[in-house]
């Protein structure tokens, strides 16, 4: 699977954009804030990438971070939710703010998205509350008042950690425990080495 694509910024449209990656055109379709973050046309960027499989289509989901895809592969595990409201959702509120929503059951934000009506907010907020505590974004942790880490190097290490075999919820809090002790501007292989120690102890 295609996860990751550094290039230069080709072109981008209302909801996609083309990532020439040594001479090949990739077409990833982002959402707004991922199409912002992208800068401008003609530069280097770099977006983490969800390859989608349908019966009859198949598509490159585009992220300014790991954090905002890690959300994107949540949202669609939801009944009613495909990758076009995923995008909705991701457009209109940022990893944290979604992440508060979820946590507080607050269907009202979620449903200021393009395309989600009062019940599947509802809908989404009562499956991913229990989950959203565990998710990168900014915010508290719900379950151990433990402030997550932000997005970026932070949800990079985060998923480092997952990858290694440890809970999302404990790799979160030993990632946000390690930008405490280091600092907003850490590196991420930095965040890692301090939060692999704070895992284990």
């Amino acid at each position: 699977m295609i996860a990751k694509l550094s290039g230069r910024l080709d072109a981008t449209g209302e909801d996609w954009a083309i990532v020439d990656v040594g001479g090949v055109g990739y077409l990833v379709h982002c959402s707004s804030r991922t199409l912002a973050a992208l800068g401008e046309v003609g530069e280097g960027c770099t977006v983490h990438t969800q390859l989608q499989v349908s019966e009859n289509d198949m598509r490159l989901l585009g992220f300014a971070e790991s954090a905002e895809r890690d959300w994107f592969r949540l949202l669609t595990g939801v009944q009613g939710v495909g990758s076009k409201v995923a995008l909705a959702i991701l457009s209109a509120l940022a990893t944290g703010e979604l992440r508060e929503a979820c946590g507080r059951g607050d269907a009202a934000q979620v449903a200021r998205a393009n395309g989600v009506g009062p019940k599947l907010a509802a809908r989404i907020v009562n499956e991913l509350k229990d989950r959203a505590g565990a998710m990168p974004g900014g915010g508290g942790s719900f379950a151990s008042g433990i402030t997550a880490p932000v997005a970026g190097a932070s949800a990079d290490a985060v998923s480092a950690l997952e990858n290694l075999g440890f809970k999302p919820a404990v790799a979160a809090q030993a990632v946000a425990r390690a930008q405490a002790e280091l600092g907003e501007g850490a590196s991420e292989g930095d965040l890692i080495r301090v939060a692999l120690k704070k895992a284990a102890g």
